[in-house]
């Protein structure tokens, strides 16, 4: 993949929900977008939340994971549990998905590792999940005028059977309802990418062709 790159430590939120719309990203101060020249796989992809229904499977994942797993939202922080939930999690994806090494990450999403997470120009807030004291997964959350944009989420190897990244866009959806917000911005779909794919199953979902949105069908 070939990334366009932008440093933009002084973003606005207004600015940057600009930037969404024709497929633009985020990590820490850095914005960025697919260039390649011969290529258009890469698909940013939302999810319409007035019109969402989960499926059979969500709804389930959902159900399952209610009574056990709390939510917490916060400012986010770095912490020894979270840093070693990151670690492992990175580990796990290096060795079962092929992702880089975290010595030698050179992508976006992970050129600086944790700390990107905590180097916010616009307000983003932590989504924590938790069963009693013990810390299962972190996401990221960009809190926009129109939506909210989800920057990046890593959560417990050994508790995969919960669909935790599931989990957490279920939960996106269902807050941005509550908010009165359109949209939630999942990033970028890629078929055939099994860290990617998994976003089309958020039915109906948009995805940005040539700086406009169009319903999408996997």
């Amino acid at each position: 993949m070939q990334l366009l790159y932008g440093l933009a430590p002084d973003l606005q939120s207004s600015d940057y929900m600009t930037l969404l719309r024709v497929g633009w990203r985020r990590m820490g101060p850095v914005v960025f977008r697919p260039d390649c020249p011969r290529c258009r796989k890469c698909l940013s992809l939302r999810v319409p939340v007035a019109s969402f229904r989960p499926s059979r499977t969500q709804r389930r994942i959902w159900k399952r994971n209610a009574r056990e797993v709390v939510l917490k939202i916060a400012s986010p922080c770095l912490t020894p549990e979270r840093l070693e939930l990151y670690k492992a999690f990175r580990d796990h994806g290096h060795q079962t998905k092929g992702w880089p090494a975290r010595s030698g990450e050179s992508t976006a999403e992970g050129q600086s590792g944790f700390e990107l997470f905590l180097i916010n120009p616009i307000p983003t807030e932590e989504w924590s999940y938790w069963i009693e004291d013990r810390l299962l997964g972190v996401g990221y959350v960009d809190v926009l005028a129109e939506g909210l944009s989800a920057v990046y989420f890593f959560h417990d190897p050994r508790e995969h059977k919960r669909s935790l990244g599931t989990l957490n866009i279920l939960r996106l959806i269902e807050a941005a309802g509550r908010r009165g917000l359109s949209h939630v911005y999942l990033g970028y779909y890629v078929k055939g990418c099994r860290s990617l794919e998994y976003k089309a199953r958020f039915r109906p979902n948009e995805v940005c062709t040539d700086s406009a949105w169009e319903a999408f069908t996997a």
